[in-house]
């Protein structure tokens, strides 16, 4: 008996550890609302784009303004050598700032400068009236779409691989 709450695919059978494919589904819709938000770019001429990864570090450092490489690296997935070409790009952009650390001025933090402060305020501005035009300003399952998809990254970072040879998929 096929139950529309848990469909299967057929030439596969069940697809996730509880056979319901509407886990794959989510997934997909995640990868190409990403995608989506990403190729729109920005309408405010003041908006500095970001690549995925500068994002990352962009949004981590919200959230920990004074850290250090290897502790974004560990928050956002990056590599330590992947992570210091972003960081490169981010302080030609003028978005971040690199300051000796103040125990030993042996080691580093990064900073976000104002204009790096200003610039994700503005973008998440430009992606919050994206996505709420796209979805026709309807909030009725906003909150529980918020719910579901921050437990799903923190599921996910929690989990990530620690292994150098894991591999982002294409």
């Amino acid at each position: 008996m096929h139950d529309e709450a848990h469909p299967t695919d057929s030439a596969t059978g069940p697809t996730g550890p509880t056979g319901d494919r509407r886990w794959a589904d989510l997934a997909d819709l995640v990868l190409i609302i990403s995608r989506e938000i990403q190729f729109r770019g920005y309408t405010d001429e003041q908006a500095i784009p970001l690549s995925p990864s500068e994002g990352m570090v962009m949004r981590h450092l919200q959230h920990d303004p004074a850290a250090t490489p290897s502790r974004i690296a560990a928050a956002t997935g990056l590599q330590r050598t992947n992570l210091s070409a972003v960081l490169r790009g981010l302080e030609n952009k003028s978005l971040v700032e690199r300051r000796a650390s103040p125990g030993d001025g042996r080691g580093v933090t990064v900073h976000p400068t104002e204009l790096g402060r200003t610039n994700y305020t503005l973008v998440r501005q430009e992606w919050a009236t994206a996505v709420s035009a796209a979805a026709g300003h309807d909030t009725s399952n906003l909150a529980a779409a918020l719910t579901l998809l921050t437990a799903v990254e923190n599921g996910l970072t929690t989990t990530r691989p620690q292994t150098r040879g894991a591999r982002p998929a294409p």
